[in-house]
Order: C-alpha cells, then structure tokens, then sequence
C-alpha cells in the first residue's frame, strides 16, 4: 500500500483502484467469513487498512472522516463486508449457486435479513439491495 501511494499521483483513478483491488482488497475479502467471529480489536486492524487504502485512492488526507470516503468508493466497512460475503454465498447455496456447507452464522444472517432483501431474483438484484440494507 505504501508503495501505492508513492506512486499515486503518477496513476489514473482507475489504474490505482485496480492495483488497490489486487494487493489489498482482494486479501480483505479472501476467506473473510472465518472472521466473522472474531473480537473488534482484530476487525479494526483490518479497518485501518482498508480506510488507508480508502484514503491512497482517494487521495484523502489522514484526518479526514472516512465514512464519506467509503461511501463514494462504494466500499462496504470490514465488517459488513464479511456479512456480505456470508450472506452472498447464503443465496447462493439456496439458489443452487454453491455448495451447501454452511455452518451457524449463515444461518443467523440470513434469518436477520428482511424478506424484500431475501427474496430477489437473481444475483445482481440480490448483491444491490444486500449492499442498500447493509450500508444504512
């Protein structure tokens, strides 16, 4: 990420996003749903990571709220990524879309979920209103 930065300025938008996506994002969303039970203080150290990269890309400055930041670069937080994830292969493993090996927290998710959210046609619909519930 620090190498990122230097050479930011150098880079269009869309060049540093996908060198963003390869080295840091990608790895925050790798096998993110073992997480999904782990203490604050472990989610909050990936938080900062992905706020700095939020802020690499955007070219924010260290004291700016970051929220907004994430917002427009329609970054869901770590841990509505993970949820995302969970509940992502949750539809579809019902779907017929994935395997069917899923342990308790899916479950929990899914239940949790409002019926407008749950009962979307297709992927697409089901990713769009699943990111809506999850970023208010």
């Amino acid at each position: 990420l620090r190498n990122i930065a230097k050479i930011r300025n150098m880079m269009s938008l869309q060049d540093a996003e996908k060198l963003v996506h390869a080295f840091v994002t990608s790895r925050l969303d790798y096998c993110n749903a073992l997480l999904s039970g782990c203490a604050s203080k472990c989610i909050n150290k990936l938080q900062l990571v992905q706020n700095a990269a939020a802020r690499v890309l955007t070219r924010s400055r260290k004291y700016d709220h970051i929220t907004p930041v994430l917002i427009s670069l329609h970054w869901l937080p770590i841990k509505s990524r993970i949820d995302y994830n969970i509940l992502l292969l949750t539809y579809k493993a019902l779907n017929g879309l994935a395997p069917q090996s899923f342990s308790y927290k899916a479950p929990q998710l899914w239940n949790s979920l409002p019926i407008s959210v749950r009962d979307s046609g297709t992927v697409s619909v089901f990713k769009s209103r699943l990111k809506t519930y999850l970023f208010s």
